[in-house]
């Protein structure tokens, strides 16, 4: 045991390695998703003004109250001054957060007072979506600076906020930040597929229901992964970006679910509370129903649909706590390994319910924290779940050795360690051929008893049951039937000399040198079936009644045939 664990820890400490290896590069990407100036950003109704009257008007912006306080409508956002050049040597893009909205126009103010517009096809802002979900657009070249930008959000259902996120970067910081993205969620999406494919070819072979829910889980992750990475508007370019933020919430609400699931399933088949095994019931309903309610029916009321569907998750995390905690005190063999892949998940799903709720402010990361702790909870889990099935596998071996061993104590006689005679009668009944049946019968064996008790008694029989093992062939089958009775059995092609083995019988040496003989009858014929047993057994016994009767210590054969 403690070698299987000093495995497993060196197992675990190349996951971990792996994990520093694929993630903490991400060090670079901190600068990824975030690539850029960071811009303020002020709001102001949409009251039917014109955009050339907005940008003269930067006053009329307020920018001190949080923008989800504004409530769902349509917006003008501007940015605080940017003074920077767009050249042809360091072309400029602008960057900002992907939000559920109707339409945008983007107008942009150059210090000799042209404006550029960009508005918002059909599709909303899909042209403009990169990898993190970020959109980006340029920044049209032209000698005079970029003096603001000016945004009027159409229809904005203001869940997180109106305009968050703005940033103005270098076209190259931009490329760089979209190709450390890209490897993020390429790794995330390469560990996925693999996990998915080998785990659920275990659960074809072993059946068991947390690999089912783990294939489940990471099926939903790879989903979510696809659609929030930006890669989803690149390969449907036709599809409106509020439906591809509807697949967000229906992806990571299935994988809500499924994780409810699995958390139930992973540890031991050991009841838990049935308060607990209820609420987990339902927040793995009411997940990825809540989800589902937000793709279905968000174009209502967005924030309502949103405020349940944070609801059900905030359900997800007050369960995990009470399962942790039943698992510790039914002394799950896999509870550390369970804790350790997912305080991670665990721990940022909390911050991104807290961001929900508006109790700590937007960043990208935390809105991307799925992707970096389910990477890390992948490959933990991955050991999680080997480590379950080496368990499973362990329980397994260990119930099939019991097994072997009560079937062969079944089969065994516990004082002499030969077959018992129900064994004997289940290997030697239907043999094909003629068979020689050998019945020995230790002589006076009552009067061993007096001379010795009954404890002599027992050594006498296991030093005859041993002398018998010795001086016969391996392949003959041995039996003591009962008593001081043993029985012989051999093909008839392979017979026994009965006169040799009883002179080897002669020479055991017994306790305080007490002479021990036996007498052997044998009888040669079939046993097809239990009618030839019984006919073979009747004759054998026979001769060693005459054995017997003529004085004891000496063989009598008899001839089945005049039986």
């Amino acid at each position: 045991m403690t070698m299987q664990i000093a495995c497993l820890r060196r197992l675990l400490n190349i996951v971990l390695v792996a994990m520093l290896g694929c993630i903490v590069p991400q060090a670079a990407l901190a600068e990824a998703g975030v690539a850029g100036q960071p811009l303020a950003v002020c709001i102001a109704r949409d009251s039917g003004q014109t955009a050339e009257a907005m940008l003269r008007q930067p006053e009329a912006f307020d920018c001190k109250t949080p923008q989800h306080r504004f409530g769902a409508g349509s917006f003008w956002a501007i940015t605080a001054p940017i003074d920077r050049r767009s050249t042809f040597a360091t072309p400029l893009v602008l960057r900002f957060a992907s939000l559920w909205q109707d339409g945008l126009s983007i107008h942009i103010q150059y210090a000799d007072g042209a404006v550029r517009s960009w508005a918002s096809p059909a599709t909303g802002i899909t042209p403009l979506i990169q990898l993190g979900a970020i959109a980006q657009t340029p920044l049209p070249v032209r000698e005079p600076a970029i003096t603001r930008v000016l945004f009027h959000v159409d229809g904005a259902a203001n869940v997180r906020g109106i305009m968050i996120g703005v940033r103005v970067a270098n076209q190259a910081d931009a490329a760089a930040a979209n190709l450390g993205l890209a490897a993020l969620y390429a790794f995330f999406s390469g560990l996925s597929l693999a996990l998915i494919v080998y785990n659920f070819a275990l659960w074809c072979a072993m059946g068991h229901r947390f690999q089912l829910h783990y294939c489940m889980l990471l099926a939903a992750l790879l989903g979510y992964t696809i659609t929030s990475s930006g890669a989803f508007a690149w390969a449907a370019p036709l599809i409106a970006n509020n439906d591809r933020l509807r697949l967000n919430y229906l992806f990571i609400g299935l994988a809500g679910g499924a994780a409810a699931l699995f958390t139930r399933s992973f540890f031991e088949e050991q009841p838990m509370p049935r308060w607990l095994d209820k609420a987990s019931q339902i927040v793995a309903a009411a997940v990825p129903l809540s989800s589902f309610t937000v793709a279905t029916f968000g174009s209502l009321d967005l924030r309502l649909a949103d405020l349940l569907y944070t609801l059900a998750f905030g359900g997800l995390l007050a369960i995990v706590l009470p399962t942790l905690w039943g698992a510790w005190r039914q002394r799950s063999h896999f509870l550390w390994l369970f804790a350790l892949a997912w305080c991670a998940p665990i721990l940022l799903a909390a911050v991104r319910v807290l961001a929900s709720l508006h109790l700590i402010g937007w960043n990208f990361w935390i809105d991307n924290s799925t992707i970096v702790s389910m990477g890390a909870e992948a490959l933990v889990s991955a050991l999680a779940v080997a480590y379950r099935i080496k368990f499973l596998r362990d329980e397994r071996d260990a119930a099939l050795t019991r097994e072997v061993v009560a079937r062969r104590l079944a089969d065994i006689d516990p004082l002499t360690g030969l077959l018992n005679r129900r064994a004997f009668l289940r290997n030697a009944i239907g043999r094909a051929g003629q068979h020689q049946l050998l019945l020995i019968d230790i002589d006076h064996f009552k009067r061993v008893n007096e001379t010795l008790g009954h404890d002599g008694g027992d050594d006498v029989l296991r030093l005859f049951a041993r002398a018998l093992r010795t001086a016969l062939p391996a392949q003959v089958l041995i039996a003591r039937m009962g008593g001081e009775e043993f029985a012989v059995l051999t093909q008839s092609e392979h017979r026994l000399d009965a006169e040799q083995l009883l002179s080897r019988l002669r020479t055991v040496r017994m306790p305080f040198d007490l002479r021990v003989t036996a007498s052997i009858g044998t009888c040669a014929g079939p046993l097809a079936n239990d009618i030839d047993w019984k006919a073979l057994y009747r004759s054998a016994d026979r001769a060693l009644f005459e054995a017997k009767a003529a004085g004891r210590d000496r063989v009598r054969a008899h001839d089945l045939a005049l039986a």
